[in-house]
């Protein structure tokens, strides 16, 4: 085990003057090689592509300043810093991801790379995304792990708080992000939800679904313990905006909009927030609510499991659907089914139902938006 720097995510998005997203501390990294640029664990691999040895010696820790997250008007020794840090960050945030989530389905998921500093000679970039080698819609030429890879950004622009120090957008830094990205990975080797389990190596498909979206989110709110996932970097967006996607604003399927030109990130949060307030509800009733987490993953393994023959246009369809996979969570968990699917239905989501006639129901009927 390896002592290393992080931002632990109790307390996340707190208004409390906070320069950081998040609680510094130290924790035990379980790390078998540290590279001059790279950590590598049993789950996954994090690895900063720019130039520069970033680890050196062998102290046997990882602990570094944050450094405001460096930045272009940072010194040479802040930015090193941070960019380190943004790699143990990485790592942590990763594997705690990945281990929760194959606690729950008893199994591990294949290994994850991570690379950071992807892109920048095209643009500054302070976002992350999941990729797997393909062509088509979102195709990158960089990807080259058929097991599926995170690229995050090197950093661009500043959250900026009254009060304050700002601190350089860097994604390295921000746990939400981390764990979004992370959550693709367990969609994709769960669910399945673009069928690439049929495709041949090399013509994965990038394109991702709504429910792809707000499960990622979902996870990363029982991660951090939070439904205000984006509310460090995204303060200023108002809550009753779906791109703040805070998942307790319970957002209907009378806020779906579907089709090419929909965002599958705004979609998303329908589903997301419906599966926050399921999880609520298992609460409620006595039970764990990590039966929730259990019943979801297990479902998402199930829809996997449950795959054509063949690439179909109906077949993909059909796996967009939530009802879909809100059946397979049922079948997982039985006894949990009916509370599950009366938190669902109050959001407008009902079993044998597409996603389009849901939202046209959800239009002319009673669900609404409803503050928690």
């Amino acid at each position: 085990m390896t002592r290393a720097a992080v931002y632990l995510p109790d307390g996340y998005g707190a208004s409390d003057g906070r320069a950081g997203p998040g609680r510094l501390g130290e924790v035990e990294l379980d790390v078998l090689e540290v590279g001059p640029a790279q950590v590598v664990m049993r789950e996954a691999t994090v690895r900063d592509e720019r130039d520069g040895a970033l680890f050196t010696g062998g102290s046997g820790r990882l602990v570094f300043d944050p450094s405001a997250g460096g930045g272009p008007w940072a010194d040479a020794a802040a930015e090193r810093a941070a960019r380190a840090f943004g790699v143990v960050n990485t790592a942590f945030h990763t594997q705690r991801a990945l281990r929760y989530v194959s606690s729950l389905l008893g199994h591990p998921l294949p290994h994850l790379l991570v690379r950071i500093g992807m892109h920048e000679q095209w643009r500054p970039w302070c976002g992350g995304h999941y990729r797997l080698p393909g062509q088509g819609v979102g195709a990158d030429p960089d990807a080259t792990s058929p097991a599926g890879e995170v690229h995050m950004g090197g950093g661009a622009g500043f959250v900026a708080r009254p009060g304050v120090d700002r601190y350089f957008r860097v994604p390295t830094h921000n746990p939400a992000i981390i764990c979004h990205e992370a959550g693709h990975h367990v969609c994709r080797h769960t669910a399945d939800f673009r069928l690439n389990r049929l495709r041949s190596p090399g013509r994965h498909t990038n394109k991702k679904t709504a429910l792809d979206e707000g499960t990622a989110d979902f996870i990363t709110a029982v991660l951090l313990g939070t439904p205000d996932i984006y509310g460090w970097h995204r303060h200023d967006v108002p809550v009753a905006e779906q791109r703040r996607r805070k998942l307790d604003s319970r957002w209907t399927m009378a806020h779906f909009q579907g089709g090419p030109g929909s965002d599958p990130h705004a979609d998303g949060t329908v589903w997301a927030s419906a599966c926050w307030s399921a999880r609520r509800r298992i609460a409620e009733t006595g039970a764990d609510p990590v039966r929730f987490d259990t019943l979801l993953l297990v479902g998402m393994e199930l829809v996997g499991r449950d795959h054509p023959a063949d690439l179909s246009t109906d077949a993909l369809r059909e796996r967009r659907h939530y009802s879909r996979l809100m059946a397979a969570m049922a079948q997982a968990d039985p006894a949990l089914a009916p509370h599950v699917l009366a938190a669902m239905a109050e959001h407008g989501i009902h079993l044998g139902v597409s996603n389009n006639d849901l939202s046209r129901a959800a239009r002319t009927g009673p669900t609404r938006l409803v503050d928690a």
